[in-house]
């Protein structure tokens, strides 16, 4: 007998028999059961998720023998031969190939004249949005009002390239793409209908290459079954789509950790040898980064798709800053891996940033790892040290007094940790006196205009917070006595902006350029390198 291929073979014929969609078919069966019929109807969706198969279907319950229906016999003829595709008032028309208005003239033609054999009359226009726009236009009017013996059931993978026209006339039914768990489970199902030897985790892997298209899972389920000579297993499965070894990935993550940039790259050539396909490599580690973080943020969390395992040891080994960054550089690196000279350049170029970059706040993470499986257990280390040191720690402010009680206020304003409004206000004040934890300032009466209790509050918190002691703060209009820090820091400025001046007019060089070429130096463009320039 001729072969016949899986995704014709498993094509649903009821919507009992179809996967997933249950937002689509709960609308489609009620409006046959009830007898709520729209003229037009618009299935959208990415290929291989069902709309030319939900369309059939819904053409079976409105010419079954039976009776209008959502659940068609399969047995009579109408059924039958809808199924075999030969049943005359189910007219399929692919746009793609007939996007002339003379084509779509044609089948306008043939719209008033009632169905041979059926009850309705059904054109299913596949690929709708290929139709030119005057075929659009020829279809707007009998696709608003149809004779009552007709229906459309259009279908598309590009809705946005159709007319607002055409969609305001139709019922619009999205199809989502199918989770790897529903493929996965019916590849599981028709391997034991078709008495085929099939690890799951290979089943696994062809569900997640299908990317949400169960007509491309199926065939690759083809393909796996004659590569495999008759059985579905995973290291010729995994061989057949290029796909990495989890193993591998957990073994990478771990070098990047350690930051042995020799095995790391060890690694990556054997995957090439491998004919490893590295975007599907930066896909799995950055799957694989998603739960560690999820681990780190909800311990209680056990990854279903990963050991869980070696997502703890993972967890415990980084910190999240690290795993943010890591899943920053892989995301980013997947977008851009194809401006690379090639992939595998690009590739390794992702990887020697993940080696080089570290968060600057990152903490070194205390957590022991949890003991992983020794198949996939790192190889230790010959230095008893990384050979990258981790960043230091950041310096936290003292909650200590680090300064005397006869420290100026300059010396105090310059460590606080002030910052905006209330940094400007103490930097124009001047300290009277301090105490038994009473502090009173004096400023000028020209700046007396932003004195306020919120200022001074925010400032007194401040002192209470670096001195760790109770204050109470007070704040006087009039003369200032001494100088203030803004104007110490004034003052600094000006010496050094003089400083600088006299630098450049004593440099031989500019010296030489003004006496033998008439050259005149701005003093306005001279600043401090320490300053910006104008």
């Amino acid at each position: 007998m001729q072969y016949t291929a899986l995704a014709r073979k498993w094509r649903p014929q009821r919507f009992d028999e179809c996967v997933g969609q249950q937002h689509v078919l709960q609308g489609l069966m009620h409006a046959l059961d009830n007898n709520k019929l729209h003229h037009a109807y618009l299935f959208t969706g990415t290929r291989g998720v069902g709309k030319t198969t939900i369309a059939r279907i819904v053409a079976k319950g409105l010419n079954c023998e039976t009776g209008i229906t959502s659940k068609p016999c399969g047995t009579c003829s109408a059924c039958q031969e809808i199924s075999a595709g030969r049943f005359p008032d189910l007219i399929e028309i692919d746009a793609a190939s007939r996007t002339r208005v003379e084509d779509t003239r044609e089948i306008l033609d043939n719209v008033q004249y009632a169905p041979t054999r059926g009850r309705f009359k059904v054109y299913l226009i596949d690929e709708v949005h290929m139709l030119s726009t005057h075929s659009f236009n020829a279809l707007l009017k009998t696709l608003e009002e149809p004779p009552e013996h007709v229906k459309f059931l259009l279908a598309t993978t590009d809705p946005h390239k159709l007319p607002i026209t055409v969609l305001s006339r139709c019922l619009q039914f999205h199809l989502r793409i199918l989770d790897e768990p529903l493929i996965s489970e019916r590849l599981h199902f028709i391997s034991q209908q078709e008495n085929v030897s099939a690890v799951p985790e290979a089943l696994s892997l062809l569900a997640r290459a299908a990317k949400g298209s169960m007509r491309d899972a199926l065939s690759l389920m083809d393909q796996a079954l004659a590569y495999g000579g008759g059985a579905i297993e995973y290291d010729p499965v995994r061989t057949m789509l290029g796909a990495a070894d989890r193993g591998d990935i957990y073994q990478l993550l771990q070098y990047l950790i350690q930051h042995n940039s020799q095995a790391v790259f060890s690694l990556v050539e054997t995957l090439a040898g491998q004919a490893v396909q590295f975007v599907d490599v930066l896909t799995e580690l950055s799957r694989f980064i998603v739960q560690v973080a999820l681990k780190q943020q909800l311990p209680q969390h056990e990854p279903t798709e990963f050991d869980s395992t070696e997502v703890a040891n993972c967890a415990a080994q980084l910190s999240p800053e690290q795993v943010q960054l890591y899943y920053e550089i892989l995301v980013r690196g997947g977008k851009d891996i194809h401006l690379a000279p090639d992939v595998a350049t690009g590739f390794t170029m992702i990887m020697l940033r993940l080696l080089a970059f570290q968060p600057s706040d990152v903490k070194p993470v205390a957590t022991q790892p949890v003991q992983s499986a020794p198949k996939v257990a790192p190889p230790q280390s010959k230095q008893p040290k990384q050979s990258t040191p981790p960043p230091p720690k950041p310096i936290p402010a003292p909650t200590q007094p680090s300064l005397g009680t006869d420290a100026s206020w300059l010396e105090i304003c310059n460590v606080l940790p002030l910052a905006g409004m209330v940094k400007q206000f103490a930097l124009n004040t001047e300290l009277v006196s301090r105490t038994d934890g009473k502090w009173i300032l004096r400023m000028q009466q020209q700046h007396a205009g932003v004195i306020n209790d919120r200022l001074i509050k925010q400032l007194e918190m401040a002192l209470k917070q670096y001195f760790n002691q109770a204050i109470q703060l007070s704040v006087e209009e009039g003369q200032t006595q001494q100088t203030t820090p803004a104007q110490h820091k004034q003052q600094a400025r000006e010496d050094k902006q003089k400083a600088t001046e006299q630098a450049m007019l004593n440099d031989p060089h500019v010296q030489y350029i003004q006496q033998n070429m008439g050259a005149e130096l701005d003093l306005s463009s001279v600043k401090p390198h320490d300053e910006p320039n104008g």
